[in-house]
């Protein structure tokens, strides 16, 4: 393809030459022959800096935020991380444009609303793919986990694969950086859903109130055809709008669509959807009231595109999300559940999911993720101060800071309220601390990675899963 061509697909531009694109390179380091360069100011780093190797390397011509003193061809842009993101939509023939498109933001329950969509639109006949935190799935296909939102040539390739297997709709989870960055810019979403906003990533946003913003972007008309919002969330009712057709969903503020709960146990929910006065019997196999909420979003997303009231309980009965509230074992009398709960809200809201059920002592164990939001370290600590009986405090992905100061400072929003804990710094040796505490009636809430499959330190991510650890120690496999 042309860079002329590609460049078409951009407003403002200044292209100097002309150069035949076999390929599109975010990474000097792996350029090759006929590769297209991408240069934009990073958060740590200037790519502009590595134009020249990639050039030596064989790249056929660069796209830049400045002019380089480079005779490949460049193609210049006021924004090159929204400029990679059109070009790479381009290159791959606009996947997007060939699918229904769902996108899915808030701080907790994308990943699990999103399974939820997919089961749906599936059990209505709609073929459909899925692109989130566990990794991208579409017609068999499972392609492990990169970002929330994978990088725009990861994206655009992964729609175009989707696409070309026969994929009527793609469900994505969209970030805030993602939206705040540009990566799914070209994108034009049939619906957009919104799930919740908490503290989360204020590392990189600074404030709620520029995290909040990032979120909003994917609400205007520019971006989708049609929100399902919270109604139970502030700032998700804040996000309707009339230039926006939307629907409410909600389980505790009068909503569009509401649900009447028959049944709510461990394993499980039974209650009667009603999508505006349309009613639905569902069953879902899923743990607490914000599961039910996250099936509602799924219902109305999955109905604005053709799904009906039989798809919907087909669809939610047989969902399953890896690492989600997932039930794991019954050992010496206790329940084990796995949750990615990573956010003072997520943690809350899983801890009194499992309160409603549990006879005996509530038991937490989570840490904290190094090198990010250290605030919300406290916050973490006074949550499972105030909702559980016992917590272990852990490790969960140091990274480069030292494990023992993120306990430290998880401990600091703990211990005014509770002395009701124990800090164990190495994860595995911790997870057997706290099994062994298990007796009749009681439950243990292993918390802050789900379905992840490593554990980062110093850089290095070595392979580990709570999952299949919790299995092999109380004989599961």
């Amino acid at each position: 393809m042309k860079l002329s061509e590609l460049a078409a697909e951009l407003g403002q531009a200044e292209l100097t030459g002309d150069a035949e694109v076999r390929g599109l390179c975010t990474d000097s380091r792996t350029a090759g022959e006929g590769d297209l360069f991408f240069c934009f100011r990073g958060t740590r780093e200037d790519a502009h800096l590595y134009a020249a190797e990639a050039a030596d390397r064989g790249a056929a011509a660069i796209v830049c935020e400045r002019k380089l003193s480079l005779s490949v061809p460049q193609l210049v842009v006021p924004d090159g991380r929204e400029a990679m993101a059109r070009i790479a939509a381009a290159f791959y023939a606009h996947p997007e444009r060939e699918m229904k498109m769902i996108g899915i933001t808030g701080t907790n329950g994308k990943t699990t609303t999103a399974a939820m969509t997919v089961a749906v639109l599936q059990a209505s006949g709609i073929p459909a793919g899925r692109i989130g935190t566990l990794g991208a799935e579409y017609g068999g296909i499972c392609v492990p986990p990169s970002l929330t939102t994978p990088d725009p040539v990861t994206l655009f390739s992964l729609l175009r694969d989707m696409a070309d297997a026969g994929m009527k709709a793609a469900v994505m989870e969209v970030s805030a950086h993602a939206l705040a960055l540009k990566k799914e810019a070209p994108v034009l979403y049939d619906v957009a859903v919104f799930t919740n906003l908490s503290r989360d990533h204020l590392d990189f946003f600074g404030t709620m109130e520029r995290y909040a913003a990032a979120k909003k972007l994917l609400f205007t008309r520019e971006k989708c055809a049609y929100a399902v919002l919270n109604a139970d969330d502030a700032f998700a009712r804040s996000l309707s709008s009339e230039e926006v057709p939307h629907i409410f969903y909600g389980l505790e503020t009068p909503a569009d669509a509401f649900a009447l709960v028959e049944s709510d146990t461990l394993h499980g929910v039974r209650a009667v959807l009603n999508l505006q006065d349309e009613l639905c019997e569902v069953r879902i196999p899923m743990t607490g009231r914000h599961n039910l909420s996250n099936a509602l979003a799924a219902a109305c997303a999955a109905r604005r595109l053709g799904a009906g009231t039989g798809a919907i309980a087909r669809g939610l009965a047989d969902v399953r999300v890896e690492g989600r509230l997932e039930w794991i074992a019954h050992f010496h009398g206790g329940d084990i559940f796995v949750d990615f709960a990573h956010t003072p809200d997520g943690l809350e809201k899983s801890l009194l999911a499992l309160r409603e059920h549990c006879a005996g002592s509530l038991i937490v164990l989570f840490g904290c993720g190094g090198n990010r939001d250290a605030g919300k370290r406290a916050k973490m600590g006074e949550t499972a101060a105030r909702f559980a009986d016992f917590t272990v405090i852990t490790s969960d992905n140091p990274r480069y800071e030292d494990a023992y100061s993120i306990i430290s400072a998880i401990e600091a929003g703990f211990c005014p309220i509770s002395s009701e804990y124990v800090a164990i710094e190495e994860r595995e040796r911790a997870i057997r601390y706290a099994v062994e505490l298990l007796s009749e009636g009681d439950i243990l809430l292993v918390a802050g990675k789900g379905g992840e499959k490593y554990q980062e330190i110093m850089g290095i991510k070595y392979d580990y899963d709570d999952k299949t650890f919790l299995e092999k120690l109380v004989g599961k496999s």
